[in-house]
């Protein structure tokens, strides 16, 4: 029974960095002895940065519940709000350390990294992927004003527009009392799926 688990998160494991799991297989992956690994609920870049290590093993997987699938999952844990990371340990039950305190830590991935080496004595070095959207959005707008600014190089006067300036400011601060800030920082989701009836 322990062999076939660990060779089912083995494989899952290859496939996808963080695996996703419903109600039934978080009980019988997770909750259900015997297990000899550690389970952590987890997001992607720590999860890669393990899977792609030289260190990588069975004795620790990254794995992901979604209310939507698994809300069941989310009473008999008693959570209330998302995203929560926890370990489950090996052997015994998780313990208050064993869920990873967001309020105080954060959840960057190098914070997260250090609280499983405390929990697990498993060593990760988080990689980081190269994120050129930064660059990307500088270079575009940089080749924007300047195509602008080589078309209307004759006449420049509609930088000293004042109907252009304050239409330009209200349309920043519409689009920041609108919640769209909000949205672009917090990331919800469009809608949710009502467990009792499936409505979304």
């Amino acid at each position: 029974m322990l062999v076939e688990k660990v060779d089912q998160m083995m494989e899952w494991s290859s496939r996808r960095s963080v695996i996703r799991m419903n109600g039934e297989k978080f009980r019988r992956f997770v909750k259900a002895p015997p297990r000899n690994y550690s389970a952590n609920e987890e997001y992607q870049v720590l999860a890669n940065s393990w899977r792609y290590s030289s260190a990588f093993s069975n004795r620790l997987f990254f794995t992901v519940v979604d209310y939507d699938e698994g809300a069941d999952v989310f009473q008999q844990l008693n959570m209330n709000s998302a995203p929560t990371f926890m370990h489950f340990p090996a052997k015994g039950k998780p313990k208050r350390a064993d869920t990873f305190d967001l309020q105080r830590i954060g959840f960057a991935s190098e914070q997260l990294a250090k609280w499983i080496h405390d929990r697990t004595d498993v060593q990760i070095r988080v990689f980081r992927p190269p994120n050129y959207s930064g660059t990307i959005a500088l270079a575009l707008l940089v080749s924007l004003v300047g195509g602008l600014l080589y078309l209307r190089r004759n006449n420049l006067e509609f930088i000293y527009n004042k109907t252009g300036w304050a239409m330009a400011a209200l349309c920043v601060v519409f689009a920041m009392t609108s919640g769209q800030m909000w949205n672009h920082i917090r990331g919800p989701p469009y809608a949710h799926k009502n467990p009792q009836n499936g409505q979304v």
